[in-house]
């Protein structure tokens, strides 16, 4: 599951465009930030993707992904030219696919790599559907998890909402702000679509004769839907995007993936995935519900700052910024895997916000004011950094971080647990630790 969303103008501060996201998956399902530089290829070549060998492009373009370790496709992205996106699951009334097609990630890889504005990476997603459609198994140890995606698609001049339902889809195109779960958005109105959107609905008796078409509501599978939370979250977003209409900036979107709406927040004490910062805490309703990367994007023409955690959970993490420049992504050790290594960025962080699950409302409060101080000397340190200086900034505030985090570690494992966590969420948490090779006690 996942929650994404964009800004343009005049809901930001300075007119860019604002995105973000954050990609919840399995909790030992690490992501890796990698950058992959443009390349050119002979005639004939083909590309392996998740599932599927499809021709290769006669050329890509550069992309900066934070990319599930077991697949080929991204979760999130962005490429050299400005463009962003993010997708999420969405469950539908067309049939599912468990074996051959493109899954969503490999969809929002590709559109990366080949598409130079927003409209062309659209284009070029909905051409893959047509000619491969989209299937196969989305989940890590989840071996029956299949769905179809939404997508938000962005460059620094607009930004457009993609929703598909196994072949068909509607495309609608943001005037101010939008916000997208595992939910079918897009009703009466949009911008582009199928060609056979309508007559599809109507073929399969999904559309009566005396109604107005509506996208959601003849596609939309309401069980799954409902049970996803998906419309809560959705909503809640879209507030937190009202409420900072027209002065929303990097720190404010970072905010808003950083929401749990309650304070303080206990996350053992909810059954559903109603919560945009995404805790897993049972294997039926919060299984594939971790955070496990997010990214937060500044679209302006000729700057793209990208401010991605590396990390799972904002909320215990720390954003850092990252250009198109140089070799793009700092150092942050070696690809991570399902098992714990210390020297991976992201299972380095991933013990502290195991620790910090332990007892989550008193130990976050340890840390999270020298967090946010640290944080916003990022902020202040890239709006000043010219070209030529980016990469130093993003290298410091990456080994900064890392530093910072360590520290962190050993400060809250001497903390004496105030108030245990639940029976329910201990057991799926030394689960998950054990799995993973973490000795975290609970």
């Amino acid at each position: 599951m996942c929650d994404t969303f964009i800004a343009i103008s005049p809901t930001t501060a300075d007119g860019a465009v604002i995105f973000g996201k954050n990609s919840d998956r399995e909790p030992n399902e690490a992501q890796n930030l990698e950058y992959h530089p443009a390349r050119t290829y002979g005639a004939g070549q083909t590309l392996q993707c998740t599932y599927l060998t499809i021709p290769q492009a006669r050329s890509t373009h550069a992309v900066l992904l934070s990319r599930p370790f077991w697949m080929w496709g991204a979760e999130m992205g962005s490429n050299e030219k400005g463009v962003v996106i993010g997708n999420e699951a969405v469950f539908t009334r067309m049939p599912y696919s468990l074996k051959g097609g493109l899954t969503g990630m490999d969809l929002l890889r590709l559109g990366l790599e080949r598409g130079a504005t927003a409209q062309e990476a659209l284009d070029t997603i909905v051409g893959l559907l047509a000619d491969y459609g989209q299937g196969g198994v989305c989940g890590y140890e989840d071996r029956r998890l299949t769905y179809h995606n939404s997508f938000i698609i962005a460059d620094s001049t607009e930004a457009w909402v993609l929703e598909t339902a196994g072949s068909v889809w509607a495309a609608l195109k943001v005037r101010d702000h939008y916000a997208i779960s595992n939910c079918l958005s897009i009703g009466e109105d949009f911008d582009r679509s199928h060609p056979d959107l309508i007559e599809n609905a109507r073929r399969h008796g999904r559309l009566k004769q005396d109604r107005t078409f509506h996208f959601a509501r003849c596609f939309s599978d309401w069980f799954y839907t409902y049970f996803s939370a998906s419309r809560k979250r959705q909503r809640c977003s879209l507030e937190l995007l009202q409420q900072s209409a027209g002065k929303l900036d990097v720190a404010g979107a970072m905010r808003v993936l950083r929401d749990h709406h309650s304070v303080p927040y206990r996350p053992d004490t909810h059954l559903f995935l109603d919560r945009v910062c995404a805790h897993a805490a049972n294997p039926l309703t919060r299984y594939a519900a971790q955070s496990t990367a997010s990214l937060v994007a500044h679209l302006k023409t000729g700057q793209q700052t990208y401010w991605t955690t590396g990390t799972s959970a904002p909320c215990t993490g720390i954003f850092k910024p990252v250009w198109f420049e140089g070799e793009v992504v700092p150092d942050i050790g070696p690809p991570p895997n399902g098992r714990y290594n210390p020297a991976a960025l992201w299972w380095h962080h991933e013990k502290l916000h195991r620790l910090v699950l332990a007892d989550f409302s008193h130990r976050i409060e340890a840390y999270r004011q020298e967090r946010d101080e640290l944080e916003q000397s990022f902020l202040a340190e890239a709006s000043k950094a010219g070209p030529g200086r980016r990469r130093q900034v993003s290298q410091t505030s990456f080994r900064q971080a890392r530093i910072a985090t360590q520290k962190w570690i050993v400060q809250v494992q001497k903390l004496p647990t105030q108030k245990r966590p639940k029976a329910y969420y201990r057991n799926f948490w030394q689960r998950q630790n054990k799995k993973a090779g973490l000795a975290i006690p609970l």
